[in-house]
């Protein structure tokens, strides 16, 4: 199964390894670039979730953004992943500890509405790209809506060279 593993840690608490994918979800808003973040509790982030059995880390990231801000994206690049770990209880009550790597995709918005996100968001707000790495809670997110930023720079930057007029003297 791709999604979890369990093995035993050296401290002897049991280990589930998890896979999830999700996105950076932007669009083009007058002069700037948007990006939808999702707020669960008091914690502001990118849409994820776990990949289930025989999904592609694609599919799982087009479920995810979809169901948790409401809206239908185009993957146009991968742009990276993180890992982390964290702990919680098992269904024995015992500690488990999960190391977690998240696949993320950079998506242009098609279609969709912030207000449609699923309930285990509580909120999903369009950001500036700089204000959303401000915004968002967790440093390694933070890192890969700055990649996103510089990839849709990058781009930015071929397209208005391949539109500039040549220069024949």
């Amino acid at each position: 199964m791709k999604s979890s593993r369990k093995s035993e840690s050296a401290a002897g608490a049991p280990t589930v390894r998890v896979i999830s994918s999700g996105g950076v979800i932007y669009r083009k808003f007058k002069a700037d670039v948007e990006v939808a973040l999702i707020r669960v509790r008091d914690r502001w982030g990118l849409p994820k979730g776990q990949v289930e059995e025989g999904e592609s880390l694609q599919n799982t990231a087009l479920r995810e953004v979809r169901e948790e801000t409401g809206l239908e994206g185009k993957i146009v690049a991968k742009l990276d992943d993180i890992t982390y770990w964290y702990t919680q209880k098992g269904d024995g009550g015992e500690t488990v500890r999960i190391f977690k790597r998240v696949y993320f995709y950079l998506f242009r918005y098609l279609k969709g509405d912030v207000s449609r996100h699923d309930q285990e968001v509580d909120e999903v707000r369009w950001f500036s790209m700089a204000e959303a790495e401000k915004q968002i809670s967790y440093p390694t997110e933070r890192k890969i809506v700055a990649k996103a930023a510089a990839l849709l720079a990058e781009k930015s930057a071929k397209q208005s060279s391949t539109l500039q007029p040549e220069n024949k003297d």
